[in-house]
């Protein structure tokens, strides 16, 4: 057994090395919302980053966990700083409506935060993800005295507005075929690919698919084995390869 004196400098070294892991990785989420350029953030002074840390809390979120419910208040500006998220409504018998996704230095939650409403859907991790959550009084002070920082605010509205208007018409007029090939070149303009430059860089479920492209999963299922078979992609469980993206955009555009 070690003597007592023992034990407590261990604990203690112990602990101070965890704490020390810990400042390093806040350091590093700091670091990535305040100098990534395509953070909303990237834009403030130094000053104004300054107020944003003390304004600004970090939570990490395991797979399938929700972020915000339908009917929640909303508790501050929210930013994805690592991970994936869906934002995602729920219609007739509980299913599902995928309306965004969301990739690292996006923002979610902000339409119900802005007009001081409850969020009128839901958002829940792809992965596990980290998020940041900063104080709507810091966002609004800062928009009010660093035209930069509003000006990017409005822009990434403004095309976020631009994509659901984009959405709507392609989910009601488009046929499946045409809704799941743009559901796929979403997925890969959003998320990118992995190393061999085919292979779509998020593992979605056949369901979560389908909820994307406003179809049943039975419906997204088949399309998927159609696309398979025409060589237009290839399956893996989830995992699903873009070997023809040309023609993907052509049926996508076809409709």
């Amino acid at each position: 057994m070690w003597p007592d004196s023992d034990l407590k400098i261990f604990t203690f070294d112990v602990v101070k090395h965890f704490q020390q892991v810990y400042m390093l990785h806040i350091d590093l989420l700091i670091k990535e919302i305040t100098d990534n350029p395509k953070s909303l953030f990237s834009v403030l002074t130094t000053e104004e980053k300054e107020g944003l840390l003390r304004c600004t809390s970090f939570t990490n979120y395991r797979k399938n966990e929700y972020v915000f419910k339908e009917g929640d208040k909303p508790s501050g500006f929210m930013m994805l700083v690592t991970g994936k998220v869906k934002i995602f409504k729920e219609g007739v018998g509980g299913r599902e409506q995928i309306i965004r996704l969301s990739k690292p230095m996006g923002i979610i939650g902000y339409r119900a935060l802005f007009s001081d409403e409850n969020h009128i859907a839901s958002a829940a991790t792809l992965e596990d993800s980290i998020i940041s959550s900063t104080a709507l009084d810091f966002i609004i002070g800062s928009a009010l005295k660093n035209s930069d920082f509003s000006l990017k605010i409005i822009r990434k509205l403004a095309r976020e507005l631009g994509f659901s208007n984009s959405r709507t018409v392609t989910l009601t007029q488009k046929h499946i075929r045409g809704r799941l090939a743009e559901s796929l070149i979403l997925l890969a303009n959003k998320y990118g690919y992995e190393h061999d430059g085919t292979t779509l860089k998020v593992n979605l479920s056949r369901e979560d698919i389908a909820n994307l492209s406003n179809m049943t999963t039975s419906n997204a299922i088949r399309t998927l084995s159609t696309f398979a078979n025409e060589k237009v992609i290839t399956i893996d469980g989830r995992k699903i390869k873009i070997l023809d993206p040309s023609r993907l955009d052509r049926i996508s555009k076809l409709g």
